[in-house]
Formats: structure tokens, sequence, C-alpha cells
């Protein structure tokens, strides 16, 4: 670990563009999920809304990512009031240059798709920890730790 992760840009919510390079100072979770308003997904974002506030007083910012239309992204994140954006990956662009899509299987029909991920950036740029293949029960506390440690 401790590579510099590639600067990136990425449209999200709020009708900003987020560029990686843009948030030097700062640390950074990006958790990469798979479809908005999914039982998974929304209380893997509800987690991370209940502990903002102490990721913020930890100098860090939280960014969801999914393969959603920024449209989607903005009723999903209106809905569930979350206090940090999401941005849209639907090129996959983000979420390959960060190896999160695999072939999964539901109902034993195989396909590809967004593999539940959450990488730690710190305020150099550099991968500090990663997370994959997530379940989400207890991980927005253990990204929280790994923070804390930092």
């Amino acid at each position: 670990m401790n590579r510099v992760v590639a600067d990136f840009s990425c449209d999200a919510t709020g009708d900003k563009k987020i560029r990686l390079k843009d948030l030097r100072g700062q640390n950074v979770v990006i958790y990469f999920y798979p479809k908005d308003s999914t039982p998974g997904c929304t209380q893997e974002g509800l987690d991370f809304k209940d502990l903002h506030a102490k990721f913020r007083r930890r100098n860090t910012v939280i960014l969801g990512v999914s393969r959603d239309s920024l449209a989607s992204h903005e009723k999903f994140k209106a809905k569930l009031g979350f206090p940090f954006d999401l941005l849209s990956d639907p090129d996959e662009k983000l979420c390959k240059s960060f190896d999160v899509i695999h072939e999964k299987s539901l109902y034993g029909k195989k396909f590809m798709g967004v593999v539940r991920s959450t990488f730690l950036i710190d305020s150099a740029g550099k991968l500090r920890a990663e997370w994959r293949k997530v379940k989400v029960k207890g991980h927005a506390d253990e990204v929280l730790a790994a923070v804390e440690s930092l």
C-alpha cells in the first residue's frame, strides 16, 4: 500500500466535478457500491451518513461511487439526506481504475458488476487501506477506525 492514487475527475451530485487532486490536504474515503436505492447500498450510505460528523472532524471527505446516472444519484442522495457527494461513473472509468468491476452471479446468471469496495486515501494522495467484497454491517465503523489510525 502507500502508492499515490492517480488523479481522476468525475461528475458528482450538486452539479459538481470532483477531482482527486483538488482534495489534497484531506483524507478521502471513496466507496464503490452496485446500485442506488437497493437495500445494501442504502444501508451502507446511511452508515456513512451516521458517522459523517466524525469523519469530518478527522479531515476526511466521503465519496460514494456507482455506475448510476447523476439523476438517479440526486434522488438517492435527497431521499436519504446524504451529507456527502455521489459520483456517477457510467463509463466505468473510475471503477476500472480501482479494479472493482468483476464477474458476479445472481440467480445463476453471470454478469459484470461493481463489487462493493472502499478505499482510504490519505491527505498526501496515498492509498492507505482498501476493503474489497465489503459486508455492510460494521463496515463504516471499520473505515472510521482506519482514518483515526492515520
